[in-house]
Order: C-alpha cells, then structure tokens, then sequence
C-alpha cells in the first residue's frame, strides 16, 4: 500500500477539513453548495472537473439548480486516503473563488434492518418487493438499490423471533461529533433511549409506540 492510499479515520481528517464545507462520514468526505444559479453551479463543477482530471481522481457529483454537492473516496482502501484531503481542499478553494455558499446540514446514511430467523427464506421477498439487488457487506448477503440513492437493507440474525416489537428498524449513521446531539433530539422529541451500552458505536431509541431507530456513528 502506498503512502497516499493509507486509510484515513475521521480524527486523522479532522484538522485539515475544519472550517471547510467537508464532513467525514461513513469512508467518505462530503460537502455541499448553494450558488447564485444553476449556471454558477456548473461553472464550479467545471472547475473542479479540470483539478480532478490533473490529479487523476474524481468525485461522486449531485447538481442542481443553485446547489452541488461532492462525495469523495478512495475505491482502493474503501475509504478516505490523502487524495481524497487534497481533493477537498482543492474544491473549497473552488468554491470559495466563487461566493459559494456551504450547506451547514451534516449527512446522513440511512439503512433498513430486518430482525429474522432465516434471512435466506424472506430476503426474495424484499428483493422483489423494493426492486433490489443482492450484495455481499459486511452483515452478510445485504440487498442494495441498483440507482445508488435509496437505503440498503440488511438481515439481522434472531435466535429466537421477537414477538413482542416491530421487526422492521432503521440505522441512521451521522458523523461522530453530531451523535449525541441527534440522540438528545430524538429523546426531547418524545424518544425513549432503550440502552446506550454500545455508544459510541451506536445508541438504540424507540418512539411511544415502541418502534425503534438506531443512531450509529461509522469507525472511518
């Protein structure tokens, strides 16, 4: 492995994109931007296209009007590497040129898990049913949206099926700093915090009907 391509965990980023529009989520740096217009947009994303093409590595691009926004990785490490640092600081200085605004809303990443007994016997199911496809992550055989934009879903193991609760949940991962400030949102607006053992990884809610979300932080 090269020195470029070391990966990166958010704490080893943190210096470099502060003060910036990037965020470090999930193996990814993101950052958003209002423009004047849709023209100015596209005058920023050929901007970047120029400095991306010099260094031989690209961004994930969303445009529209008076907004852009950029996702960036390493597909070698799956994960944020120098590259991908230098990229963003390429970007800003972009952006900045520009009067391009930063979007001040962290992301999210949003999955679905399925609490099961036989994750083989029901996955067809839901893979027909959502119009998805099967891929291999890190719980297993998971299925994904072949667009990219709508949530995975994954099968989550039960020894003995749970009777007594919804077996339908969401994870909803947020940048590490931002966490807490989610769980505390959740409980003021009328969440009940059912264990926080496995923070910071990862705290469990649940609304007055007792159907629960996850809110969960990703290690890189």
């Amino acid at each position: 492995m090269t020195r470029s391509a070391v990966l990166l965990a958010p704490h080893d980023t943190a210096g470099q994109i502060a003060g910036s529009a990037f965020i470090h989520l999930d193996g990814a740096l993101f950052a958003s931007y209002t423009t004047a217009d849709f023209a100015s947009a596209v005058q920023l994303l050929t901007a970047v296209t120029v400095v991306a093409e010099s260094l031989d590595h690209h961004p994930e691009v969303r445009l529209g009007y008076g907004r852009i926004s950029f996702k960036l990785s390493s597909h070698d490490v799956n994960g944020v590497t120098k590259k991908d640092l230098l990229l963003a600081e390429r970007i800003q200085d972009l952006a900045d040129g520009i009067g391009a605004g930063p979007v001040r809303v962290p992301p999210s990443r949003y999955d679905i898990a399925i609490d099961c007994s036989d994750a083989d016997a029901i996955r067809p199911f839901w893979r027909a049913s959502l119009g998805y496809e099967e891929a291999i992550g890190s719980d297993g055989i998971e299925l994904v949206d072949p667009r990219g934009l709508a949530p995975r879903v994954w099968f989550q193991h039960m020894e003995i099926a749970r009777t007594d609760r919804n077996r339908i949940h969401l994870d909803v991962y947020v940048p590490t700093d931002d966490a807490e400030a989610r769980v505390e949102a959740v409980v003021l607006a009328g969440g009940t915090l059912l264990t926080d053992e496995h923070a910071p990884d990862w705290w469990v809610l649940a609304d007055v009907e007792g159907n629960e979300i996850c809110i969960c932080t990703a290690p890189n």
